[in-house]
C-alpha cells in the first residue's frame, strides 16, 4: 500500500492533508482500486469508483460521517468511501463470499447510512433522514450523491418535489453528472443536463467571469450584477431553473475532479439556509486510468485490459443473456411486430448489439422500470409484440404496472426476467428470489423457466406468440450448454416433460434446478433409489396431468426452485396435489431460504441451501426414510 493511503484509517485522517497531498492521495487510491478489482478476478465496479475519488475525499473532509449522513445512489460507487471509513484492509474481500459487500450496507459500517442496489433511492432516503432529524431536534446534514442516470427515475424527481415543498435545510443533493449509468444515459433530461459536455462556451465563460468578478470593487450592486450575468449565461446552457422550480438552491456545474473547487463550493453550500441545495458536479467515469476512461462501459465491471487471454482455452459458453439477445434478434428479423425494451440495461440484458443493429426496434427507456412496463402495454394495444427485458429484482419496481396495465387488460407482453434466482456477487439487493411468488398470484399470467439455453429460445418464441402476459425467468451466467443453432419452436403452454422415469420418488425441477435434479437422480441410483425427473417448464399453468401421475406412481414428489418457498412453484404443486387428495404424496420443497441472502458464488449458495445435486439427493433420501418410518419427521416437509 502506498505511503499516504497507508496513513488513512478514518475520515478525520484526511483533514490535516494539503491539497498537493490530497491530489497524490487520489492517485494512490486509483492505483489501489485497480489492484483491488483485479485482485478479486477482475470483477467489481471500477469505473464508477474511479470517477468519484475527489468527490468522496471532499465529502469526508468537510462533513462529519457518520454523524452527517452520506447516502450513495446506486451505491456501487462506494469503494472509495469504504477505503476511507476503516475498511481499507478488507477491500480484497469485496464481493467475495463472506467479505465486504459491493454496495453500501448498514450492517457493515456505521458510515453506511443507507443500503442500496437499485437506482433512484438516495434522495427519498435523505429526505426521510432530514425530516427525522428535525423531529428529534438534531442538526446533522443529509447528503444524497446521485448519478444523472439515477435522476431519470421518477422516484428521484418525486423526492425532489417533496423536499422542495418541505423547504428542508441541511439537505444537499449532489448530482454526479458523468453522462453514464452503466451505458450512456438516455432521455431528454440527461441530454439537457449534459449540454455542458459538448459546449465549452459555458465552462470558459464561467472561468473568465469569475476572474473578472475577483477584480471588481466589492460594492453590493456591482457584485449582484455580476452574479446575474453569470446566472443568465448559465441558464442558456444548463437547466438551472428546472431544479430551482423544485424549491432547491442550484450550484454548479463544477469540476468534480478539482478538490479545491469542490471544497470551496461545499463550504458555501453549508451556509445556505431555508431551502435544500442541489450541487451539479461534472465527473468522468473511469477518471485517472486511461484504459477505464476510454471504455467506461467495459470498465464499469472490471479490469478487462489487464486480462490475458489463454489461446489454448476453449471458448466460453454463451451466457443466458447472450442466448436471449440472439433469439430476440432473430425474432426482430423475422417479424416486424417484435420489439424489445430495457431499462438502462442494454449491456446487462445482452441487447446492446441488437440495439446497435436495430435502434428503432430496441428501446432503452432509462432507469424507469414502471414506465418500461406500461410503455410495453401501450405498444401491445396496437398490435406490437413487446419483450420487456428486466432483471427479476428490478421488475419488482414496475409491479404496479404489471398488474394494472398488463394483467388487468390481458395484454401480450413478454417479461424476460434475467438474473432470476441466486445472482452471485451483487448479493442481497439483486437476488431474484420472489418473482414466481409475485407473478403467480396474477390472473392471466403465464410463468415459465427453461432447463437450458435451447429451451430459453423456445419459451421466448412461445411467449411472443401467446395472446396474453407471459413471463420467462432465467439465471445469471451460462447454462448447461444446449445447442442454440436450430429454429425456435413453440412449446405447448402448461406442458412439462419427463426426462427420466423411476418408481421411488419424483424430482420436479423448475428452471435451473432441473440440471441438478438429473445429477441427483444419478447419485440416488448409486443408493438403489430409482427417481423420476420432471422438467416442469411452467409454474403457471402447471402440467396437472403429468404431476398427478408422478405423485400417484412414485413414492412422492419433491420440488426444486430458485425462489422463496412462500407462494412459489412448490406451493403451486402442493396446492394441486391437495386439491386432488394427494397432499401426503408431497414430500418436500427445496427453495431459496426465507432470509435476505448475501453475496457469494451461485454454486456456493446452491450448495449452502440444498439446491445442488448433493442437497437434492440428500433431501430425497431423508424424505423417503421419513415416509417409511425410519426417521421421525415432524412436518413431513424437507428443504428451505
Amino acid at each position: 500500500m502506498t505511503q499516504l493511503l497507508a496513513r488513512i484509517d478514518s475520515p478525520r485522517d484526511l483533514r490535516g492533508l494539503t491539497y498537493d497531498q490530497l491530489e497524490a492521495l487520489a492517485a494512490e487510491i486509483r492505483q489501489f482500486l485497480v489492484q483491488t478489482v483485479d485482485g478479486i478476478g477482475g470483477g467489481g465496479h471500477l469505473a464508477s469508483n474511479l470517477g468519484v475519488v475527489e468527490l468522496t475525499l471532499a465529502l469526508h473532509r468537510l462533513f462529519d460521517s457518520p454523524r452527517d449522513k452520506i447516502v450513495w445512489d446506486v451505491s456501487h460507487q462506494v469503494y472509495v468511501h469504504k477505503i476511507l471509513t476503516g475498511r481499507k484492509d478488507r477491500m480484497a474481500t469485496i464481493r467475495q463470499f463472506g467479505g465486504l459487500s459491493g454496495f453500501a450496507d448498514r450492517k457493515e459500517s456505521e458510515h453506511d447510512a443507507f443500503g442500496a442496489g437499485h437506482a433512484g433511492t438516495s434522495i427519498s432516503a435523505a429526505v426521510g433522514m432530514a425530516v427525522a432529524r428535525d423531529l428529534k431536534g438534531e442538526d446533522f446534514y443529509a447528503i444524497a450523491v446521485i448519478g444523472d442516470g439515477a435522476m431519470t427515475c421518477g422516484m428521484a424527481l418525486e423526492a425532489m418535489n417533496h423536499a422542495g415543498h418541505l423547504g428542508l435545510q441541511r439537505l444537499i443533493v449532489i448530482l454526479n453528472d458523468n453522462a453514464m449509468s452503466i451505458s450512456p444515459n438516455v432521455g431528454a433530461l440527461s441530454r439537457n443536463v449534459n449540454k455542458l459536455r459538448v459546449d465549452p462556451l459555458y465552462r470558459n465563460a464561467k472561468r473568465e467571469i469569475g476572474e473578472l468578478v475577483e477584480h471588481l470593487p466589492l460594492g453590493r450592486q456591482v457584485w449582484e450584477g455580476a452574479k446575474r450575468v453569470k446566472a443568465s449565461l448559465r441558464d442558456l446552457l444548463v437547466p438551472a431553473r428546472f431544479w430551482e422550480q423544485f424549491g432547491f438552491e442550484y450550484y454548479g456545474p463544477i469540476d468534480g475532479h478539482d478538490i479545491r473547487e469542490l471544497e470551496a463550493t461545499l463550504r458555501a453550500i453549508k451556509k445556505v439556509e431555508g431551502k435544500p441545495v442541489l450541487l451539479h458536479v461534472l465527473t468522468e467515469k473511469g477518471h485517472g486510468v486511461p484504459e477505464a476512461a476510454a471504455d467506461p462501459v467495459k470498465s464499469h465491471s472490471g479490469t478487462y485490459w489487464l486480462k490475458k487471454a489463454d489461446p489454448g482455452a476453449p471458448p466460453p459458453r454463451p451466457s443466458y443473456s447472450q442466448v436471449f439477445a440472439q433469439a430476440v434478434q432473430e425474432l426482430i428479423e423475422s417479424d416486424p411486430r417484435v420489439v424489445a425494451i430495457t431499462a438502462a440495461m442494454l449491456e446487462g440484458t445482452g441487447l446492446a448489439p441488437v440495439h446497435a443493429k436495430y435502434p428503432d426496434r430496441v428501446f432503452d427507456v432509462a432507469i424507469a422500470e414502471q414506465h418500461a412496463v406500461t410503455f410495453a402495454a401501450g405498444l401491445a394495444t396496437q398490435g406490437i409484440r413487446p419483450i420487456a427485458a428486466i432483471y427479476s429484482t428490478f421488475l419488482q419496481r414496475g409491479y404496479d404496472s404489471v398488474v394494472h396495465d398488463v394483467v388487468v387488460q390481458n395484454l401480450p407482453v413478454v417479461f424476460a426476467m434475467d438474473r432470476a434466482g441466486f445472482v452471485g456477487d451483487d448479493g442481497k439487493t439483486h437476488q431474484g428470489f420472489i418473482d414466481i411468488s409475485y407473478l403467480r398470484c396474477l390472473p392471466n399470467m403465464v410463468i415459465s423457466a427453461p432447463k437450458d439455453e435451447r429451451e430459453l429460445r423456445d419459451l421466448l418464441y412461445t411467449g411472443v406468440y401467446h395472446d396474453g402476459p407471459f413471463a420467462v425467468r432465467y439465471p445469471r451466467g451460462s447454462g448447461p450448454g444446449a445447442a442454440t443453432d436450430r429454429p425456435m419452436e413453440r412449446i405447448p403452454i402448461g406442458k412439462g416433460e419427463v426426462l427420466r422415469s423411476g418408481r421411488d420418488i419424483a424430482l420436479v425441477g423448475f428452471g435451473a434446478p432441473v440440471t441438478e435434479c438429473l445429477k441427483a437422480a444419478s447419485l440416488l441410483e448409486a443408493d438403489g433409489i430409482d427417481a423420476t425427473v420432471i422438467n416442469a417448464r411452467f409454474a403457471k399453468p402447471l402440467d396437472a396431468e403429468l404431476l398427478l401421475e408422478a405423485a400417484r406412481t412414485t413414492g412422492g414428489v419433491i420440488t426444486a426452485e430458485e425462489n422463496v418457498r412462500a407462494g412459489g412453484f412448490g406451493d403451486a404443486v402442493l396446492e394441486l396435489l391437495a386439491d386432488h387428495g394427494l397432499a401426503e404424496r408431497y414430500l418436500g420443497a427445496l427453495a431459496m431460504p426465507d432470509a435476505v441472502v448475501d453475496h457469494g458464488p451461485q454454486a456456493t449458495m446452491r450448495h449452502l441451501h440444498g439446491l445442488d445435486a448433493e442437497g437434492i439427493a440428500a433431501a430425497a433420501r431423508e424424505a423417503l426414510a421419513a415416509k417409511r418410518g425410519r426417521v421421525p419427521s415432524a412436518a413431513g416437509i424437507v428443504g428451505s
